[in-house]
């Protein structure tokens, strides 16, 4: 099985990841005050999100990820969207970023000390696609085969595509953790990184020791990374002290600080912008990036101080 991931640590010894694709939409005038989120964008205005891609790949991301987070059959029908449609939705979001990814590339510039980019498809957790914040709190009212059910056709589907991996991201509960986890076994050759969502220094969203969830990593052949994003950047160190006995790489790519507020579709609090990338890299972080409110900004300044702890 061929880990693009750790070919990347073991040749530059980090990897960035990009920023919120959302909000970049939203700086670049997307509209997405709706249950569809980015996903909306993949159908209306498809072509902003390949610009997008191409913002973070400048900015110097190792990885970029699909439109796909708030994807799913059930939230496209609700929004009156198909299966065959969905499907070719979900395809487009990544062609979009191959197209990205061949456009950035192909600039000899570009490929200055760079190596090529990776491509991972974004899957979110069953919370999202109810678009009520509970990918914050993981008290959904379904169970384990529930929770397969709607994951399933979705991987399978992207699995089909020229992503690199997949991304697990803002799982809140170690039951869709170990959900996940069990379906990537159907497919041995394949990979994805599993990243929870945290509520504190040392649990995510839904209750669960960080810790027991992280450890989910280290019996996976499929986990290649595992770690933490959306959460809060003054509960990262914690968390990663938490994780520190694990084998697994650590990803950590967290927001600005701010909270959800599901009712009003909008972030809210106050922005604690202030990422501490050196001490996230000591505490074991190799895969670092950005989540909501983050831009292409904040990912330059990443990979510029990761070059310089590594020089």
């Amino acid at each position: 099985m061929n880990n693009r991931l750790q070919e990347l640590l073991g040749q530059q010894g980090f990897v960035v990841l990009d920023g919120g694709l959302a909000t970049e939409l939203e700086n670049h005038g997307a509209d997405l005050d709706h249950f569809l989120w980015s996903a909306r964008v993949l159908d209306e205005e498809p072509e902003l999100i390949r610009e997008v891609h191409e913002d973070y790949l400048a900015a110097g991301a190792d990885v970029i990820a699909t439109a796909t987070y708030q994807a799913s059959f059930g939230g496209f029908e609700r929004a009156g969207i198909g299966r065959e449609q969905g499907e070719a939705l979900m395809r487009l979001s990544v062609d979009l970023a191959v197209r990205a990814r061949e456009r950035f590339w192909s600039s000899s510039e570009h490929r200055v000390g760079r190596l090529p980019p990776l491509i991972a498809a974004s899957i979110g957790p069953y919370g999202a696609c109810l678009h009520d914040g509970s990918e914050y709190h993981g008290n959904y009212a379904i169970g384990r085969q529930a929770l397969r059910d709607f994951h399933r056709p979705r991987m399978e589907l992207l699995l089909e595509t020229q992503a690199d991996l997949l991304a697990f991201e803002t799982i809140p509960s170690l039951l869709e953790a170990e959900v996940l986890v069990e379906l990537m076994e159907q497919y041995p050759d394949r990979q994805a990184w599993l990243s929870f969502s945290c509520r504190d220094g040392r649990h995510v969203s839904h209750g669960e020791a960080f810790a027991d969830c992280a450890a989910l990593a280290d019996g996976s052949e499929q986990i290649v990374a595992v770690g933490i994003n959306c959460t809060a950047p003054q509960h990262i160190p914690e968390l990663l002290e938490c994780a520190s006995g694990l084998l697994t790489p650590l990803v950590v790519y967290p927001n600005s600080g701010e909270h959800w507020i599901s009712n009003d579709n909008r972030w809210a609090g106050q922005d604690r912008k202030t990422f501490p990338v050196r001490d996230w890299y000591e505490r074991g972080a190799r895969l670092i990036g950005g989540c909501c409110r983050t831009g292409p900004d904040d990912i330059r300044g990443f990979r510029a101080e990761l070059l310089e702890i590594v020089a």
